[in-house]
């Protein structure tokens, strides 16, 4: 896919996109890859109270995980509680430094970038759509 066909098919996509990182420099610069690449609304959090209370007043469409955070180290915790939100949960990104603290069963719920990783694979990774079923969710924790 080229990158003007790729910036159409991300604006329509994106949507809200709920930030959970402690690291505010980290967590301006992914809001602005994702509202450049458009974003409709980009909502940063920086502890897992303010994730919660974000999650009280509203779904997003996706959700980018930090999963070591200041207040807690179990921040992918969030991921199971917002994976079990309906039929149509967030979809969620992991950004973290350490892939390996992300229980298997846990990861399989979306996409695992390793930090630093470029602002562009944040925004692909929240427009590629969330593996389907079973088997689907084995080879994601396969890659």
């Amino acid at each position: 896919m080229d990158r003007t066909a790729n910036a159409a098919w991300s604006r329509r996509e994106l949507g809200h996109i709920l930030i959970v990182e402690d690291d505010a420099v980290l967590a301006l610069g992914m809001e602005a890859a994702l509202l450049d690449a458009g974003a409709s609304r980009v909502e940063i959090c920086h502890t897992t109270e303010a994730a919660l209370a974000a999650l009280r007043r509203g779904r997003p469409d996706a959700l980018v995980l930090d999963i070591q955070l200041a207040d807690r180290d179990d921040g992918w915790a969030l991921a199971e509680l917002v994976d079990s939100i309906g039929p149509k949960p967030p979809r969620i990104v992991f950004s973290t430094g350490a892939p390996e603290r992300i229980p298997p069963q846990v990861a399989g719920l979306g996409r695992v970038l390793t930090k630093p990783y470029d602002p562009a694979d944040l925004v692909h990774a929240i427009g590629a759509r969330r593996p389907r079923g079973l088997l689907s969710r084995f080879k994601a924790l396969a890659r």
